[in-house]
């Protein structure tokens, strides 16, 4: 388990390194250098075969690492693996899940509007890592940029099944806008293939324009949050008593739940 910090000023460190643990290893250099800086070290630094990400404030079922393995053990032409999701807010509460393409096809259906596969689901090879490296000015949409430039190369999926948890309490517009606009960017000035890619490009301006300017609206009426009701579908009773379970487990371990190490704190599994 690799744990890099990138320059937090809570107890992020004191916490990282109080794990005693020898297949834990902890990267501190006190700079902020953001998080496609970051996974590219934690990739560079991984001696496993697989690398699993995942952020700080997130949570990964104890099953997570083992069904993604038997997976892609099974199935050598996936290269990149996704699972199913549960929202949850700060205090616990399930908002819902959201929804799973399990196909390459389905997952790559509409490359102008994004490809669903939760960044914080993520397993592959390391190989495949390195050889899609992130970069540093695909700001707020490091994961789309990969898949954008990768899609045509590689093989997608995703479990269906709820493997982990993922924190969300507020609609950020800013950081969503900023990510909007860097895909509209991506897509207009850097085409990913040797293709025309004048269409592709001009569906993505139009589709991206609206929907931030719905997210405006939302966020200038006070609407934001049902901007997250409206991205999160109902949660089957098995596993919302999954989650129960698990959010109880967490708390009876002592385990840190609040939400300060959102940005600053990347755990990969190598």
């Amino acid at each position: 388990m690799l744990i890099v910090d990138d320059g937090s000023t809570d107890k992020t460190v004191e916490i990282a390194r109080g794990f005693r643990d020898p297949r834990i290893r902890v990267f501190v250099d006190g700079l902020r250098l953001g998080l496609s800086a970051r996974l590219n070290q934690a990739i560079a630094s991984s001696r496993g075969e697989y690398f699993a990400r995942m952020d700080g404030d997130d949570i990964a079922y104890p099953e997570r690492f083992e069904r993604q393995i038997s997976f892609l053990g099974a199935n050598p032409q996936v290269d990149l693996l996704g699972t199913g999701i549960l929202v949850f807010r700060g205090d616990g509460k399930a908002m819902g899940t959201r929804t799973v393409f399990e196909t390459h096809s389905e997952i790559c259906r509409r490359p102008w509007a994004g490809f669903y596969l939760p960044h914080p689901t993520w397993m592959a090879k390391t190989t495949w890592f390195r050889e899609h490296p992130y970069r540093e000015q695909a700001v707020r949409m490091e994961d789309q940029d990969v898949l954008l430039r990768a899609y045509e190369s590689s093989t997608f999926a995703s479990l269906p099944e709820i493997l982990l948890g993922y924190r969300e309490n507020t609609f950020a517009l800013g950081k969503a806008l900023a990510g909007r606009y860097n895909f509209i960017k991506t897509l207009a000035f850097e085409p990913h293939s040797q293709h025309n890619n004048h269409g592709i490009a001009l569906r993505g301006v139009v589709e991206h324009g609206l929907k931030a300017m719905a997210e405006i609206f939302a966020a200038g009426t006070g609407l934001n949050y049902r901007i997250l009701r409206h991205r999160a579908r109902p949660v089957e009773r098995m596993a919302l008593e999954r989650w129960r379970q698990l959010w109880s487990q967490l708390q009876e371990v002592g385990l840190e739940t609040t939400e300060a190490a959102s940005t600053d704190f990347e755990i990969s599994r190598s």
